[in-house]
């Protein structure tokens, strides 16, 4: 009886055929989000599926409103069930999902079950009812899951749709077949049963000191890599464990209503004939799966039409035939369909490189008058490819993008510590990368691969993805862990299979990777490399995020150059001297490729108390430190944040407030990232690209991120920005010279270069100009400087300037240097005048924007100059800003906009205020 059980759910359940960034269309065909929800533990609730999934259920306990996508922690935290975890060490007053260690800090005592039990053992319920109108009778229905964590089984109207053992994994879809069990003109039942991870795995020891040691990245054991799960959840050395390791529904339910015939899977893929891009190639794979009867003649139309900017449009339709029970294939090609090349094609490029345009295709199948589905994606016509090439000993790889070399500059992406990010967080966040001129994300194998939101935003930014499956050397054995995990290699091939097929037509997505710094067991890394081969098939593969996980003999290597990975890994991930990136570019070996460096970031002055509440000094530590910072990752280990505040007293003296301390630290992120970029930078040419180990926060953290978890860039962000920017002018630190760079494919014409130097009285002690002009991307060093600076014996200051021979500045930079990196007499620096005024406001639909001009009218340097946008005493969070932490000579003029989300203003109106390191702040008039 179990097995015929089995054997029959197993009929209702197919793998998601639907586009992910589907909308919902009028009509038959609709698509309608279940977000109302009640939530209990089966620990309460003793009944079973069968029966609170019937209309006669009556609840003679207390059940929890939660909005879905919720996990089970974020449910009860809405409900005042528990305190928020993200906040100061409010973690420490919830229970773990390891009993081993609820007894090593008596968490239990904090357990809302009766009993003071683990709340997160046993599987909680999720119940809602919604209405099917009477009109819809006969049609087919679906109920969509876009995530579930760990396991789920899925009853409707009292009968079982889905068990266990077939929705389980934290990165499957699953499309259930529901059209016997819905009701049409009634009121329907939907109870999911979500059991938490097979495996809670072990936390390594709290981080309750400051300045104490990192937590062991996934435990002291590495056993969460038991599961298919977002490995992090268990703790890293940038979050803390999420208590219920984030079991719950945290993607979106979805029922879907559709006429007998149901377009699934679509593939599409563009292609040119490179060099060439007049014309481009489209190729269409879908499948048409007939639920009824009866033979369906119908009718496949497709449109594509400009998404992003104004074109024509183009629309044909073919008649298919669908035969009863019938799934078939459908293969759509330029030789078959002359629409299907697409003439003069706008492209999609990435961030910096171009602009990245997007199209608009939409598929209907209609039966006579009747359209039975009908859906809609975007996509970018672009072509993908990379090289790998030795580099004395060291195997470099190069990205390129229709035909073109891109060099790769972002970073690690981490998701959110409780997975609480929503469509607007992923657009703020994303819109940030782009602004710093980011132009790849990386997402990291401990994490998750994010929901559609994610790249939807990637996509219409022009940010390239990077995609690791989910392995980590801390948990597949690399470090610790096992080779042996993940223990269910079957649910591990299911969520690669079902993920390939979600995200394969984003434009945006660069690369597939094996994991992070590992590699999963032969049979599971075979999947997931012969998965990519078959399913998608028109964009790189390589084995892991670090080529110095090397690969066992005799396994198969990228594809489809079958070569290394030809990427690193390994830091350094402390704050270091600038000098010492080039030091480390110069050498080249890993750094021909280095995908993960960074250094702890402080956030500043404006949200150090939302990052750390508790604002008491402890004596026993560094002002203003307390050990609530410890929590919040200042720690010791890999970041290295004891040693990142001693170089910050050792080069800018003792810090006398928390202001002060925060500033200075900043002068720390802007000197980080501005070496470890001009640094990979003055190899332009002859690296593959340089990542950050990270660009996000999972929470409230004081290390490794360009802005903090309440969406406030630091000083690091702006320094990204100014490094990266398309032609760019800086000041190498290796041999003191001038340099241009020109990261774009396109000639620059003659560009004037200005290099000012000052001392700290803003003496200038020289001058001089210079040309430079390039037809492609390259790095031309122009103006010597060792020869200056030498003999100065006391802080000076390099003033960088680049124009076009018009006269506009296209890009600007500033360094300060002083014998023995003693940098004190920054604290004694004249004051300057600034002179501000706003030229324009410009209020649009979904953002506002606001351009200032600022003029530094006395004779002192004006340094460190930071606008800010603010509504009650508050930075609006986030600002877009084209620049900040700028330094300006005296007499000089500069031109800033920042742009915020209508939401984020309402119908107030913000203020501009301008301060900086020596100017006081006022509000632009």
């Amino acid at each position: 009886m179990k097995k015929m059980l089995r054997a029959t759910a197993l009929t209702a359940l197919v793998a998601l055929a639907l586009p992910t960034y589907l909308k919902a269309q009028s009509g038959t065909v609709k698509q309608v989000q279940l977000s109302q929800f009640q939530l209990q533990s089966s620990a309460i609730v003793k009944t079973g599926g069968q029966q609170l999934s019937s209309k006669s259920y009556r609840s003679t306990g207390k059940w929890y409103p939660v909005r879905v996508p919720s996990t089970v922690l974020t449910g009860l935290v809405a409900n005042k069930v528990y305190p928020d975890p993200y906040q100061a060490l409010n973690n420490m007053r919830i229970p773990d999902a390891s009993d081993e260690f609820n007894k090593q800090y008596d968490l239990n005592k904090f357990s809302h079950l009766p009993g003071k039990v683990n709340p997160w053992e046993k599987p909680y319920w999720y119940r809602t009812t919604f209405n099917v109108p009477a009109a819809d009778k006969g049609k087919i229905f679906q109920l969509i899951f876009k995530g579930i964590n760990y396991r789920a089984e899925v009853w409707l109207n009292g009968k079982r749709i889905a068990d266990s053992t077939q929705m389980a994994g934290m990165f499957a879809e699953y499309s259930l077949k529901v059209s016997k069990q819905i009701v049409a003109g009634g009121q329907n039942v939907l109870a999911v049963k979500i059991y938490p991870l097979d495996y809670p795995g072990l936390p390594d020891k709290e981080q309750l000191e400051a300045l104490g040691s990192f937590f062991l990245n996934g435990g002291p054991t590495g056993d969460i890599g038991k599961n298919v799960t977002m490995l992090c959840s268990v703790g890293w050395d940038w979050m803390p464990p999420v208590r219920d390791r984030n079991m719950g529904i945290w993607q979106p339910v979805y029922l879907r209503t559709t006429g007998a015939v149901t377009i699934g899977r679509p593939k599409l893929v563009t292609d040119l004939a490179l060099p060439d891009t007049s014309t481009a190639s489209v190729s269409l794979n879908l499948t048409l799966s007939n639920h009824s009867a009866t033979t369906t003649k119908g009718k496949l139309t497709v449109s594509i039409k400009p998404e992003n900017f104004t074109g024509a449009a183009v629309q044909f339709s073919r008649p298919i035939d669908v035969n009863p029970g019938e799934a078939k294939d459908v293969k759509l090609t330029p030789a078959q369909v002359s629409e299907l090349y697409l003439r003069n094609p706008k492209l999609w490029w990435p961030n910096g490189y171009g602009r990245a345009n997007l199209y608009r295709i939409r598929l209907q199948y209609a039966n006579g008058n009747s359209i039975t589905d009908d859906t809609t994606f975007v996509f970018g016509v672009r072509k993908v490819s990379s090289r790998a090439t030795d580099v004395n000993g060291f195997t470099r790889r190069e990205f390129y993008v229709n035909g073109k070399r891109v060099h790769l500059n972002g970073g690690a992406w981490v998701p959110d510590m409780m997975v609480n990010r929503d469509s607007a967080r992923y657009d703020y966040e994303l819109h940030l990368c782009r602004n710093a001129n980011v132009n790849l994300v990386r997402i990291w194998g401990g994490g998750v691969t994010p929901p559609d939101h994610f790249w939807n935003a990637c996509d219409k930014y022009g940010l390239m993805v990077w995609s690791d499956f989910w392995i980590t050397g801390d948990t597949q054995g690399e470090f610790k862990g096992s080779p042996d995990y993940p223990l269910e290699g079957n649910v591990f091939t299911r969520n690669v299979i079902s993920t390939i097929y979600r995200i394969r037509n984003h434009p945006s997505l660069l690369v597939w990777t094996g994991g992070n710094e590992g590699h999963a067991r032969k049979e599971l890394y075979d999947v997931m490399r012969n998965s990519i081969i078959t399913l998608d098939g028109t964009r790189p593969f390589i084995p892991s995020s670090s080529g110095f996980a090397k690969l066992p003999a005799g396994w198969e290597g990228s594809w489809p150059d079958n070569k290394p990975s030809g990427v690193y890994s390994g830091g350094p991930y402390a704050w270091k001297d600038p000098k010492e990136y080039y030091k480390l570019a110069d050498a080249g070996k890993d750094w021909v490729f280095k995908d993960e460096t960074g250094i702890p970031s402080q956030p500043p002055y404006n949200t150090l108390a939302k990052n750390i509440p508790d604002t008491t000094w402890d004596k026993s530590l560094p002002f203003p430190l307390n050990h609530m910072w410890g929590y919040h990752d200042a720690a010791t280990g890999a970041g290295k944040y004891d040693e990142y505040y001693k170089d910050m007293v050792s080069r800018y003296g003792k810090p006398s407030t928390r202001r002060d301390f925060s500033n200075k630290m900043q002068l720390m992120n802007a000197t980080g990232y501005q070496g470890i970029f001009e640094a990979a930078g003055h190899k332009l040419t002859e690296t593959g690209g340089v990542m950050l180990w990270k660009l996000n926060a999972a929470f409230p953290s004081v290390i490794w991120q360009i802005y903090d978890w309440y969406l406030q860039p630091n000083a690091g962000f702006y320094a990204m920005q100014n490094a990266v920017e398309p032609v760019h002018i800086q000041f190498n630190l290796n041999d003191s010279t001038v340099a241009v760079l020109n990261r774009t494919h396109k000639p620059t014409g003659t560009l004037m270069l200005q290099a000012d130097v000052y001392d700290i009285h803003t003496k200038r002690v020289f001058h001089q100009e210079a040309t430079a002009n390039f037809t492609d991307e390259g790095v031309k060093n122009v103006i010597p400087l060792a020869y200056v600076l030498k003999p100065l014996k006391e802080l000076s200051f390099v003033v960088l300037n680049l124009k076009h021979t018009k006269g506009n500045i296209i890009s600007r930079n500033a360094y300060w240097t002083a014998p023995g990196n003693d940098y004190t007499a920054l604290n004694t620096m004249p004051k300057a005048q600034l002179q501000t005024a706003l030229v324009k406001t410009t209020k649009g639909k979904t953002e506002n924007s606001w351009t200032i001009k600022i003029t530094n009218t006395s004779n002192q340097l004006a340094f460190f100059v930071r606008p800010q946008l603010v509504i009650k005493n508050d930075e609006v969070r986030p600002s877009y800003w084209t620049a900040s932490y700028i330094t300006l000579a005296p007499k000089e003029t500069t031109t800033l906009t920042v742009s915020a989300p209508v939401a984020k203003i309402g119908n107030q109106t913000p203020i501009i205020t301008v301060g900086g390191w020596n100017v006081s702040q006022q509000v632009v008039r």
